[in-house]
């Protein structure tokens, strides 16, 4: 199967082992990352980096999702599970960081269904709200959403959106959670001790009990532009 087959909402074959990253903004989710790549032999995905990767290669795909959000119309969240799920099959590895995803239970639902496997466990960077404004606004770098009432509201989607899917995984007991509040290298401590357990258990692949079946655009679930955008403003930490 080659990745067009994937934008077709087709199955694949191929086995991969997947961990999510979630976080507030702010957390240091692509700095650990970026720590779990160089120690663990991890390929590391950003969901809003694909987005906008899509969107300027000139693509069908990249063109319609240009159009949508110049339009302000709504962009299905099928569109993003299949870029990701292109990106892991164009790739030679079979083990991924999906940073930043699921955003929402409907980034959830839609991720099972397309790409029919559950994460090995999601990792999440816990990280108090008073410490992510200070590490944000200690930022000081000229960018208008490092501000204090954005901040709060971006905080606010990510309480009301993005903590149902870390409860929804930790009901399965696949949530691994760290103290983010720590220095970086603190942090990493904690991730190296969950990394090395997962390499060394040799957790196999999770392929989950959900027939694949390409979707009508119609009846796919929905995400709204607005909180697309805002997987911009969280690769920054």
């Amino acid at each position: 199967m080659d990745s067009k087959q994937a934008m077709n909402g087709k199955p694949s074959n191929k086995k991969m082992k997947v961990v999510f990253v979630l976080g507030g903004p702010g957390s240091g989710k692509g700095t650990q990352c970026a720590k779990i790549v160089e120690h663990f032999g991890f390929t590391h995905f950003s969901a809003g980096d694909l987005l906008r990767a899509e969107t300027k290669s000139g693509s069908e795909y990249g063109t319609m999702i240009q159009n949508l959000m110049k339009e302000g119309k709504l962009v299905d969240s099928s569109i993003i599970v299949r870029l990701i799920q292109k990106a892991m099959l164009e790739n030679e590895n079979d083990k991924f960081l999906i940073d930043g995803f699921p955003r929402n239970e409907e980034n959830r639902i839609a991720f099972e269904k397309i790409v029919n496997i559950e994460p090995e466990f999601l990792l999440f960077l816990d990280c108090p709200e008073t410490e992510l404004e200070k590490r944000l606004l200690s930022r000081n770098q000229g960018r208008e959403d490092d501000n204090i009432e954005t901040i709060k509201k971006r905080f606010k989607v990510f309480m009301e959106s993005t903590l149902p899917v870390v409860s929804y995984y930790e009901q399965r007991g696949r949530v691994r959670k760290v103290n983010a509040a720590k220095a970086p290298e603190e942090v990493f401590e904690d991730i190296k001790a969950i990394f090395s357990s997962f390499q060394g258990n040799d957790i196999g692949y999770r392929q989950i009990a959900i027939e694949a079946k390409p979707e009508r655009s119609a009846s796919l679930i929905k995400c709204c532009l607005p909180f697309l955008c805002c997987l911009n403003m969280d690769q920054r930490k």
